[in-house]
């Protein structure tokens, strides 16, 4: 039958980097055909993918691999042979549980088969050992008659007296002890021969074993190498996880920051708004200071008029009591006048004050910001 497939699946492929022991190096673009092979002539099993006419896996599964799965959907396993290790990645749990099944299934097949194999090893050694002490036994025995036969040869030959007669008597049983010793010696030479070809298969099985163990070791090597990676990665992932922490710290450091800016553009806008509200209301102070000087120009005027009115007092000394009502009502128009004037210069002043202190407290809002 040769080697036939007995499970296939399709599983991202990959292989540690050789050179820094710790990066998966990607062997297919995509995900590819994986598949278990039975060898029934050899008695072994082989896990083969092949990506176009690139052969990407041909890994034997031995008694001592073990595959691990490191994630919810990749696993992966040594092969010391190959001297990497390999890494499938797949699109589900399931595949890479019946994945992981069906190589402790073969892990298990391969392991009886060795050990059905050591054990006919065994056998056939034993069997070989008892065919040489029973051969040895044989040729013990052949020794004691051989001298047995040389007591009857001498009686018949003293009896008959003659060495023809002697020889008559020997030859058919020496030819019988003759052909039993050809046919002992062509086992022995049989069994010599198995027994050499047993001794140089014993020594390949041994030496196989001795590469097994060194496999072992180094696989055990590979397991202390991922373990010290994986604690440097446990690590890594405890620095990273209290940057996070850190950054989310300072993430809402940040937003506070952002609010209390938003706090004060919504309370600079509401500045700016009262600042426009008092320099309208300063225009319009301003529009009333134009009526001012109208006003002086009317107080000057009646000034001189009362100058021209005392200087004609001369002359109107008979109009005066009439005029001095007149000039009594002027002045006092002209005092209420001034009083007037003197508050609306004192209002004006503290609406100056009061925007030059409001601008000065806008600065320095925008400066704090």
């Amino acid at each position: 039958m040769g080697e036939q497939p007995i499970y296939t699946t399709r599983a991202h492929v990959f292989q540690i980097d050789p050179t820094t022991k710790k990066n998966w190096v990607p062997a297919s673009k995509q995900a590819v055909t994986v598949s278990y092979f039975y060898d029934s002539t050899r008695n072994s099993y082989r896990i083969i993918s092949v990506d176009g006419t690139k052969v990407i896996i041909n890994s034997t599964i031995t008694p001592n691999m073990t595959f691990t799965k490191t994630s919810q959907k990749f696993g992966q396993w040594a092969d010391s042979r190959a001297n990497t290790v390999f890494g499938l990645g797949f699109s589900s749990e399931q595949q890479l549980a019946k994945f992981a099944e069906k190589f402790q299934e073969v892990k298990d097949a391969a392991k009886l088969a060795r050990d059905k194999s050591q054990e006919k090893v065994e056998t056939l050694s034993n069997h070989s050992q008892a065919h040489q002490d029973h051969q040895d036994h044989q040729e013990h025995q052949e020794q004691p008659e051989s001298g047995r036969e040389t007591p009857s040869t001498n009686q018949a030959s003293s009896i008959n007296g003659t060495d023809d007669e002697k020889i008559s008597h020997v030859s058919p049983e020496a030819a019988v002890l003759k052909s039993e010793n050809d046919r002992l010696k062509s086992a022995v030479e049989l069994s010599n021969t198995n027994a050499k070809k047993w001794e140089t298969e014993l020594q390949t099985l041994r030496e196989n074993n001795a590469r097994l163990v060194d496999a072992l070791q180094e696989s055990s090597a590979n397991v202390e190498s991922w373990k010290k990676q994986l604690s440097a990665c446990k690590e890594e992932s405890d620095t990273l996880r209290e940057k996070i922490v850190e950054l989310e710290a300072q993430c809402k450091e940040a937003d506070q920051e952002k609010q209390k800016n938003a706090q004060l553009t919504v309370r600079v806008q509401e500045l700016e708004a009262e600042l426009r509200d008092k320099e309208q209301e300063l225009e319009n102070l301003r529009k009333q200071a134009e009526i001012i000087p109208q006003l002086m120009a009317e107080c000057e005027s009646i000034t001189t008029k009362l100058q021209a009115a005392e200087a004609k007092n001369g002359e109107l000394e008979g109009r005066i009591g009439s005029l001095q009502v007149d000039i009594d009502d002027s002045r006092q128009k002209q005092g209420n006048m001034k009083g007037e004037l003197k508050k609306f210069m004192d209002i004006l002043d503290g609406k100056i004050d009061e925007l030059h202190e409001f601008r000065q407290g806008l600065s320095k809002l925008g400066v704090d910001n």
